[in-house]
């Protein structure tokens, strides 16, 4: 079970992810109540029976294009953007697409493969929780995961003025 960081904190995960077995599809797989986050292929063949939800997960792999999800983002409570490999950096544009162009304000999660090293620019590009890869440290990367930098210089989801303009 990986741990989890919220808002620069360690915090308690109440959220759940649904899994297609073998054999199931889309349209077959149980919907279990609760806190689930759910597959995209899952959202997109069952809208209709998760709508009703009070609270609404989603789970995007790095080949999921977020524009499939644009009309929909502010139903989710929380989207986590799975990160299978530490050098695959493409939840990093997922999660300042889901931001910047199309407005998400719910919590934002980077799941998978995520290390201390990475914390600092998935914060910067709009992630609020961290699920941290299972065996790490989890006092270590709060301490150290958000500050290796005392500024960044370019702008970015979490300070949108560059250095420059803001030394001014």
């Amino acid at each position: 079970m990986s741990q989890l960081i919220k808002n620069g904190a360690a915090a308690a995960d109440s959220w759940k992810t649904l899994e297609i077995g073998e054999g199931e599809t889309p349209e077959t797989v149980a919907l279990p109540a609760g806190d689930i986050l759910f597959p995209l292929a899952v959202w997109q063949a069952r809208q209709a029976e998760l709508a009703g939800r009070e609270r609404l997960g989603l789970l995007l792999q790095p080949d999921d294009k977020v524009e499939d999800v644009a009309a929909d983002v502010a139903r989710f409570a929380l989207i986590a953007v799975n990160f299978p490999k530490f050098v695959d950096g493409r939840g990093y544009s997922t999660a300042a697409l889901l931001r910047q162009r199309y407005g998400y304000t719910g919590e934002l999660r980077a799941v998978g493969n995520v290390l201390h090293d990475q914390l600092f620019f998935m914060k910067r590009v709009g992630f609020d929780s961290h699920a941290l890869t299972d065996g790490k440290n989890l006092a270590y990367a709060i301490e150290q995961g958000f500050a290796p930098f005392s500024d960044g210089y370019q702008g970015a989801t979490d300070q949108p003025q560059p250095y420059f303009r803001r030394r001014a």
